[in-house]
């Protein structure tokens, strides 16, 4: 048997849908299904998973999968009349077979390109011209990144204007073993409160209950440690000013059909969206948003994003 990775594999996922399986030779790895344009996970060199994707997941269009990585679009959440978070997610998209050319890392060959345009039933109910590019990028130190361009395409001269994020679901090993840094001091609305404005207080966030916060105007750098696995999530994103913190804790997630009752305690939702300012495009505009992410040791990034930690050296 071949020892060779083939850094792009195209074949059919849980319940025949079609997926793309991206390799990288270190060992890393990353599944896309078309349907969604949907990320539903990324291993690191040794196998390990680091999305979350709920066993109870349906894999049945037109249901959204619950978990990996989904794509809010053109709406997040309740932000709108749409149904919530949008249509992108449970769409069938396309391999763009002729992307148009965009700087990246080109030591990587393991990557897809999918592409989304709105069928005549969503014009009906988002009246607008786009195509929606993504691309889905391994490096070769197994990072995991993904880049969405959202062009307007419409020939009738109309702007329009969106909401979007990564609805990223990370793997835990125990919620409440979990701090999240760089959000310190920051404007968040609270959904649990009708999405009334707080400023986050304290030196990082931990978790205790149900957490729904849209956080403001955040760095392009956001940590999540996990102690017990001595695991370091960073996410680094680009055009994507706020980044939302979700997690349903026991009361919600016995209420969710696609989630087990005690999946809570084993996952973490940091999004990197665009929620308070809506992105507004005019014809023929392109909008960019970027997402990295990587898991190091924890050693590494303790205390990174904050310089006066780094400086007395706690």
């Amino acid at each position: 048997m071949s020892t060779e990775r083939i850094p792009v594999e195209f074949c059919k996922g849980i319940n025949g849908l079609d997926k793309i399986v991206l390799r990288e030779s270190r060992g890393s790895s990353a599944e896309v299904y078309l349907y969604g344009g949907h990320v539903t996970s990324w291993k690191n060199d040794h196998g390990e998973e680091l999305l979350f994707v709920s066993s109870k997941a349906t894999f049945k269009p037109p249901k959204p999968i619950r978990g990996g990585i989904p794509i809010c679009f053109p709406q997040f959440s309740n932000h709108g009349s749409l149904e919530p978070h949008g249509f992108a997610r449970n769409r069938f998209w396309s391999v763009d077979t002729d992307p148009p050319p965009f700087p990246t890392n080109s030591l990587s060959k393991a990557y897809v390109d999918l592409i989304l345009r709105p069928s005549e039933e969503d014009l009906k109910i988002w009246p607008h011209s786009f195509e929606f590019r993504l691309r889905v990028a391994l490096t070769p130190g197994g990072d995991l990144m993904l880049t969405s361009r959202v062009r307007n395409t419409s020939a009738d001269g109309k702007p329009f204007s969106f909401t979007f994020a990564y609805h990223t679901y990370f793997s835990v090993s125990d919620i409440s073993e979990v701090r999240v840094e760089g959000l310190e001091t920051l404007d968040y609305l609270d959904n649990l409160q009708n999405k009334e404005r707080f400023t986050e207080q304290g030196d990082a966030i931990t978790f205790e209950s149900e957490v729904d916060k849209i956080y403001l105007s955040t760095p392009t750098k956001i940590a999540i440690l996990d102690h017990e696995k001595k695991r370091t999530f960073v996410i680094r994103k680009d055009g994507l000013p706020d980044a939302v913190v979700w997690n349903p804790w026991d009361r919600k997630a016995k209420a969710m059909a696609d989630f087990g009752d005690d999946e809570y305690k084993h996952m973490l939702c940091v999004e990197a969206a665009a929620v308070e300012k809506l992105i507004t495009l005019k014809p023929g505009e392109e909008w960019r948003g970027r997402l990295e992410l990587s898991a190091v040791p924890s050693s590494y990034c303790s205390g990174q994003l904050d310089p006066q930690k780094v400086i007395s050296g706690s």
